[in-house]
């Protein structure tokens, strides 16, 4: 690669679903975009809103657990190749772009090649599922502090961590652990997670399709144990969880649609164009 560019890579978050939560700075930079390189997680009415009719859309989709999901070196050499064509870059990602997402990749890859970037705020999915849901995460008397994790294998969580999740009092918010679910609960209950402790998985939130199931984390397995719930779902654990039935102001969907598509259905738009970059980077 030649290290030669006048291009810019501008790093922001599209926000949880809803079009309107994108913030006004993201939106002037799509609106000026030669590229927009896109999660599976951004509304499609945010890129038909605001992009540009002849800036090229290029779909880099992640799904956990799937193989067809884009792997992060093809999403780095994307954005040196655009960025060097002199091409102004939104690399649009969904929810915030520091919330367990690969931004650290992204930004190495241009640092490396000096490549000028912004990073833009979203609305993080942990923060508009606890409000579509009407979850306020540190609301006063249930909670002072709240932590994001993940729980996509088996061995992200230490056993020690595990017996301080289920001591504390902060709200837990795990991301891409609707699948490791059973795992969650089985970790928490074993270490003795107080009773009076609820759990919340909130389905597609912010989208039309927005449900939202609420259990006892003891009585999860009678509950909604295999269950499977569609992607994305973020699971909040915690007293706040009990505020739901008072303070939810938006009624499920009860819809078993997918807002975002599968990667599978959107890998076949970028197979070609990724196979010619790496093409281009190999010969470079």
């Amino acid at each position: 690669m030649s290290t030669n560019q006048t291009g810019k890579v501008i790093l922001a978050g599209a926000g949880p679903g809803d079009p309107e939560l994108l913030t006004i700075k993201a939106a002037r930079y799509l609106q000026q975009a030669d590229v927009v390189l896109t999660d599976r997680l951004v509304s499609e009415d945010i890129l038909k809103a605001f992009v540009r009719p002849d800036a090229e859309i290029v779909y880099v989709g992640k799904q956990c657990r799937r193989g067809a999901s884009t792997p992060q070196e093809t999403i780095n050499e994307l954005l040196v190749e655009y960025a060097q064509k002199s091409k102004l870059v939104v690399r649009l990602k969904g929810g915030d772009v520091s919330i367990f997402s690969n931004i650290l990749d992204e930004l190495q890859a241009l640092a490396a090649y000096k490549i000028p970037y912004e990073i833009i705020p979203g609305v993080s999915a942990a923060l508009g599922a606890a409000a579509y849901a009407g979850i306020p995460l540190t609301a006063r008397d249930h909670s002072t502090a709240v932590r994001f994790l993940t729980y996509y294998k088996s061995d992200v969580v230490t056993e020690s961590y595990w017996k301080e999740l289920a001591a504390t009092d902060d709200t837990l918010v795990f991301y891409m652990s609707s699948e490791t679910l059973e795992g969650v609960v089985a970790n928490l209950t074993k270490n003795n997670i107080a009773a009076d402790k609820l759990l919340a998985i909130v389905e597609q939130a912010t989208t039309p399709m927005q449900n939202v199931y609420v259990s006892n984390i003891y009585e999860y397995n009678e509950q909604l144990k295999g269950k499977k719930f569609i992607s994305p779902s973020l699971v909040i654990i915690g007293k706040v969880v009990g505020l739901h039935e008072q303070f939810g102001w938006l009624a499920n969907s009860n819809s078993r649609e997918e807002y975002f598509k599968p990667v599978a259905k959107l890998f076949t738009t970028i197979t070609d164009h990724t196979e010619k970059v790496k093409d281009h980077v190999s010969r470079a």
